[in-house]
């Protein structure tokens, strides 16, 4: 197997997991186990929570002490026995301690797995978006595979399992475990000068240009989140009328789109127009969509503009990625892909996770809920978002590895 190859199909692999319960858990919580939104809210923050602690000890083990490959396959294969025992669980306080530990152990594998392609491909502002597509499908084929199997146990209810959701995302991240030890063979930089890279990395932040890119990126992920947690409740609520057997091929709507942008306009778009440029696309597309929810019609334009999620996440999430691999010295680039990731993934995705769900529970009342008013709010910040980007970043002044290794 190519290295390529291998690294698709791990890419493949990660966002298959992820995307088997990530867009519609929060459905299956408040529809069938009846959780509420602030409950919901609690239990999607648990993987930025652990995103915020866990990725420095992962790229801190990649960088100085064992293989990436090694360290991501038991991670996963741990994770996927996790998650087959949450497909079990009905009640809140059993469900968030499980989803904590599982978190705990999925987490750093965000981070480890962009590390090792960046580590592998000769080129990865060219390269990586080819790669990185490849979770998107995988992305797509959860989403797909999730929804024929409800169908199926509409038509034989003995197949039907309340938790599949979960289920299937152990299911993937066992499958991933095992493809891990197969992928190229990433040492740790065992000649670096400081022992805690992970120290090291935070050394960036001392710079101002890649401080405004952190402050902005965190602040566009609280945002994120309410395309994920809140997105599904709203296409099932009477506003959309989606049933909760359409909803997950639905929303593979905007994975598709994001397959398009990453595999086809980022490696054009990013070399040719830079960082600042993608970037502010990338945040400008965010309120465009959130401004067609809070209006809510026609049905089908709701639907139509999950296609900009394609431009939202990988003009400013997945150029992030690079551009962090881009300044980063190479000796702590597993740490410094955690630390962008604890930024976004972690306390980014922690607030908006817990915000997201506040909102929604601030209005809703026992007439349902308001969701323009709750769509309103990612709109302003948005908006302010792309402003300052615009008025403060300075791509031209980024890091220079030769300042942060000094």
């Amino acid at each position: 197997m190519s290295v390529k190859t291998s690294l698709s199909a791990m890419m493949f692999l990660e966002y298959a997991v992820w995307g088997s319960w990530a867009p519609v858990l929060s459905a299956y919580l408040i529809n069938t186990l009846h959780f509420s939104g602030t409950q919901v809210g609690l239990i999607y923050s648990l993987l930025p929570l652990a995103t915020i602690i866990a990725p420095f000890i992962g790229g801190q083990l990649a960088d100085r002490y064992f293989p990436t490959e090694k360290v991501i396959a038991w991670l996963q294969i741990s994770g996927g026995v996790i998650l087959l025992l949450g497909a079990r669980l009905t009640s809140f306080q059993s469900l968030a301690w499980l989803m904590l530990v599982y978190c705990l152990i999925f987490a750093p594998t965000l981070a480890l797995t962009n590390s090792i392609a960046f580590a592998n491909l000769k080129d990865s502002e060219k390269d990586f978006g080819k790669i990185r597509v490849w979770g998107t499908i995988g992305w797509i084929a959860a989403g797909w595979g999730l929804t024929g199997w409800r169908l199926l146990g509409e038509r034989a209810p003995g197949l039907a399992l309340k938790g599949d959701t979960l289920f299937l995302a152990g299911i993937f991240s066992i499958i991933m475990g095992i493809q891990a030890f197969s992928l190229p063979h990433t040492p740790p930089k065992k000649e670096a000068g400081h022992p805690y890279a992970f120290m090291e990395a935070l050394k960036m932040l001392k710079q101002r240009d890649f401080l405004i890119f952190s402050v902005i990126a965190f602040i566009v992920a609280t945002e994120l989140q309410f395309y994920y947690v809140l997105t599904a409740p709203f296409l099932t609520s009477p506003v959309i009328k989606l049933t909760e057997a359409q909803t997950p091929l639905v929303m593979t709507i905007a994975q598709f789109a994001e397959m398009f942008v990453m595999g086809l306009l980022l490696p054009y778009f990013l070399p040719k127009y830079g960082i600042k440029r993608t970037m502010v696309i990338g945040v400008l597309a965010w309120p465009i969509r959130y401004i067609i929810f809070m209006i809510g019609h026609p049905a089908w334009l709701v639907i139509a503009s999950l296609a900009l999620h394609g431009f939202c996440y990988v003009f400013f999430f997945t150029a992030s990625f690079i551009y962090v691999d881009m300044i980063a010295p190479k000796d702590i680039r597993a740490s410094a892909q955690s630390l962008i990731s604890v930024i976004i993934l972690g306390l980014g995705n922690f607030v908006g996770s817990l915000f997201s769900g506040w909102i929604q529970k601030v209005f809703t009342t026992p007439a349902g809920t308001n969701w323009g008013n709750v769509f309103l709010i990612p709109t302003i910040i948005t908006i302010v978002c792309a402003i300052a980007f615009v008025f403060t970043f300075r791509e031209k002044k980024t890091v220079e590895n030769s300042a942060v290794a000094s």
